[in-house]
């Protein structure tokens, strides 16, 4: 029997500084948002495939596994692992059984490894085409209908509702649309389960919809167009977005993605996932997605077509370093505490650096602890005084292996230079770890 995993809600203590800006289980444990985006896992794969991913993703400490239901590539249309297609007619008022009981499984399968589904009720292009297949079926009457069937479908299941699907809202009627599928969602789920909005890449849910009630937690995807994309500076104007709300980056670049779309251009690695999830969770995200190129797609050689240069089969992709070295990060950020985490660049005495050498800090709120990510190994002076405390204990934690390393004990006093290990790669990433001695925090990442 699935375990019955706790409801979610996002953190609410108007006498606390992070009130607002993390989520929590409904005990009030803090809830690490570490996600997978295996978009068209209940499209595309056979229970026992679904399966070896799903033990796989549970295995490497993810909590999250975003998944559409309607998918995107022809997922009206081209049925399932089964020959089951999910709208009887391409009507959203019709579901077929036989294709949801296909969801069912791989929901109660995550839920019974641990992990909570990030479920699109669709794919965008089925409300705003754009690109891609289609056809746009959704209104507004229908979406509210649709969106009853999932929530009541998925009342007591682990579930996180992702509207929108990689499409911006352009036009009333699309807004419109996403309002009634969430009404939908919480008239069927009884306000069970939080929602978000996936947009398209370079946008965030809040341009749209931070005012919307429904939202509890916005969503930015920063996109696979370039190296060193600045998704600290999209999570930053989020974070500062009133009323409060948590953030995050759902979809940053995917390891095994050519860069721009284009492998003349390379292709983006674990050192580039690395970045995207330590400069987002600095600048104040609660969580982060990792992607993999070939994962979301499923692709396997000889059954299915490459999407955008797809060049790993995808049981081959689960083995990747940057998948687990996600691990680390999570491990990294629940090994202080995670409600406190508050971004902090102004203990950054020395120059913040540019480009792919951008250094980001965050402090705990009682200047218990901070954290300072260095994308390049070099020198990094900090204000110690940001810290509270007579004395100040230094680390150095590696983001590849999740190791950390002593440095020493100093005074809290006026600043102080760190020179990182190593430095015999422009890709050695490192996070110096400060903590405040007599709290008596553990190993950094343990």
């Amino acid at each position: 029997m699935a375990r019955r995993l706790p409801r979610l809600k996002v953190f609410r203590d108007t006498a606390h500084p992070c009130s607002g800006r993390y989520l929590v289980t409904e005990t009030g444990k803090p809830f690490f948002y570490l996600g997978d985006t295996a978009w068209e896992l209940f499209h595309r794969l056979t229970r026992e495939e679904a399966e070896l991913y799903l033990k796989d993703r549970a295995s490497k400490g993810f909590t999250v596994i975003q998944a559409v239901a309607l998918a995107e590539f022809d997922g009206l249309n081209a049925p399932n692992a089964y020959g089951r297609v999910p709208l009887h007619g391409n009507d959203p008022t019709r579901p077929n059984e036989e294709y949801f009981r296909h969801v069912d499984f791989i929901v109660n399968k995550a839920e019974e490894l641990g992990m909570y589904t990030g479920m699109l009720p669709t794919w965008g292009d089925k409300v705003n085409k754009k690109w891609g297949t289609g056809p746009e079926i959704f209104t507004p009457e229908n979406a509210r209908v649709y969106g009853e069937f999932l929530g009541k479908r998925y009342r007591t299941k682990p579930i996180i509702w992702i509207l929108g699907g990689d499409r911006p809202i352009e036009n009333e009627t699309h807004l419109a649309i996403w309002r009634a599928m969430a009404e939908g969602l919480r008239r069927g789920d009884g306000g069970e389960h939080l929602i978000t909005y996936h947009p398209m890449g370079g946008q965030s849910s809040s341009q749209w919809l931070h005012g919307e009630e429904w939202l509890d937690f916005n969503m930015l995807q920063s996109g696979h167009h370039a190296r060193h994309i600045p998704n600290y500076e999209m999570i930053q104007r989020d974070y500062e977005r009133k009323p409060v709300k948590p953030c995050m980056d759902g979809e940053p670049r995917y390891e095994d993605h050519p860069i721009n779309w284009d492998p003349k251009n390379g292709w983006f690695t674990d050192y580039d996932v690395r970045q995207a999830a330590y400069w987002a969770l600095l600048a104040g995200a609660h969580g982060h997605t990792y992607g993999c190129h070939d994962i979301w797609q499923m692709y396997e050689p000889g059954k299915r077509q490459p999407i955008s240069h797809a060049r790993t089969p995808w049981r081959e992709a689960l083995k990747f370093p940057g998948a687990s070295q996600m691990r680390y990060v999570k491990a990294l950020m629940l090994s202080r505490p995670p409600l406190l985490r508050v971004p902090d660049q102004s203990l950054i005495v020395s120059e913040v650096g540019k480009g792919g050498e951008h250094i980001r800090a965050a402090r705990g709120a009682d200047g218990s602890y901070a954290f300072v990510y260095l994308p390049v190994p070099k020198p990094v002076t900090v204000n110690l005084e940001k810290l509270n405390g007579r004395s100040v204990r230094a680390w150095w934690f590696n983001p590849r292996n999740g190791q950390a390393q002593p440095v020493g004990e100093f005074t809290r006093k006026g600043e102080k230079t760190f020179t990182p290990p190593g430095g015999e790669s422009r890709e050695e990433d490192w996070v110096l770890v400060l903590d405040q001695v007599g709290k008596r925090y553990r190993k950094p990442g343990a």
